[in-house]
């Protein structure tokens, strides 16, 4: 099954950084509180995926340590991956907000989950993983194999956030 792309949920302390989507018509989730990610670009790996629109979108690198869960989900065909991860608190400080979205917030996860204008399908998932409770068959990690290990990928230094 094709790779799609990537979404996380990044903590920076005890708080999860959101994104306000655009509001242009036609956009999904237009006007909606969203979570850094987005889809594969050439022969990216999901964790490379996630890291390299974590870096677009808000100008954090989140190593490989960062990251404390994950699952793909299948859709229409795509996988996509849905990451949990941790920085401190501190790389608020840090953010250099990119061109998509019209700001960033930090928000409780409890507060993401029950706002009305949170994307959907990210609430589940961020349920799924504060509860622990599976909502289907588990799919493997990418950690063996055909070239979608996960794994480090090399840090680009000197590019900008889009």
């Amino acid at each position: 099954m094709a790779f799609g792309g990537s979404k996380i949920a990044l903590y920076l302390g005890d708080r999860l950084v959101v994104i306000l989507r655009d509001d242009h018509e036609g956009l999904p989730y237009a006007g909606c509180w969203d979570l850094p990610g987005g889809g594969r670009e050439d022969t990216e790996t999901p964790l490379a995926c996630v890291q390299r629109e974590c870096f677009e979108e808000l100008g954090l690198e989140v190593p490989q340590a960062a990251i404390k869960w994950q699952r793909s989900f299948a859709q229409n065909g795509v996988t996509n991956w849905f990451f949990v991860g941790y920085l401190p608190a501190a790389c608020a400080g840090s953010i250099v907000f990119g061109d998509e979205g019209q700001r960033w917030a930090l928000m409780p996860d409890q507060a993401y989950i029950d706002h009305v204008k949170a994307v959907p399908m990210f609430q589940e998932r961020l349920k799924l993983y504060l509860t622990g409770e599976d909502l289907g068959e588990r799919t493997p990690r990418y950690d063996a194999g055909g070239g979608d290990e996960l794994q480090e990928e090399p840090v680009r230094r000197g590019v900008s956030p889009k």
